[in-house]
């Protein structure tokens, strides 16, 4: 693969932050008399506002909105046994020191993406593309337009990678060519992505005369 940019995931990709979110989210489920697998099956991927949405359907916008802000504080301070991902933090530095443009494309706010961001000690990215920024979360392909515009280039000129369902079928969406890393084999178009992984450290990366070429580690 040849790219001139990365654009990728927070949650699940860059970070490992499944233990934070499900405490965050099964304590949210059982506090409203709901299943918490039927939760955890939903959420990942997603805007939290999305998933509150569902499960809160008919509840008014202010409820929903209260709902929403509560669970944001718990997110955003809850770091325990926030870490990097494998091969991340690597990664990045490697893109950093050839001048490759990347960013983070991430269905988190502000204050839960920032938080886990520094909490995983990785560089900063030339550009933070979170919630709030986007009418349309993942899987729509608004997050991973913006996060090419951003960075100057266009969607087919960037590499996707992600870890989530939502996110993937968001960067196909998009036009990016897409990296799936440690996704779910149930995935939908799965087989369109252009490289399945099961982690950041198998990627390497080494300047080309377009860009980058994107190389496996053997």
């Amino acid at each position: 693969m040849e790219c001139k940019g990365f654009l990728f995931d927070l949650d699940g990709t860059l970070v490992d932050s499944l233990p934070a979110v499900e405490r965050a989210w099964v304590n949210w489920a059982k506090d409203h008399a709901i299943a918490p697998q039927e939760v955890l099956d939903f959420i990942h991927g997603k805007q939290a506002i999305t998933s509150l949405r569902h499960f809160l359907r008919g509840q008014s916008e202010e409820t929903i909105q209260r709902e929403f802000i509560a669970l944001e504080n718990t997110e955003a301070s809850d770091t325990r046994g926030v870490v990097a991902m494998p091969g991340a933090k690597a990664l990045l530095e490697k893109l950093e020191a050839l001048g490759i443009p990347w960013a983070i494309v991430t269905s988190g706010t502000i204050p839960i993406a920032s938080a886990r961001h520094r909490h995983g000690e990785l560089p900063a990215p030339r550009e933070f593309i979170t919630a709030e920024q986007v009418a349309n979360g993942k899987p729509h392909p608004d997050a991973y337009l913006l996060g090419a515009q951003r960075l100057g280039l266009r969607p087919e000129e960037c590499v996707v990678v992600e870890d989530a369902p939502a996110g993937i079928l968001s960067g196909l969406a998009a036009g990016c060519q897409v990296i799936a890393v440690n996704a779910p084999a149930d995935t939908p178009k799965l087989d369109k992505v252009n490289l399945i992984l099961d982690s950041l450290a198998q990627i390497d990366i080494e300047r080309s005369p377009g860009g980058v070429k994107v190389c496996l580690r053997r």
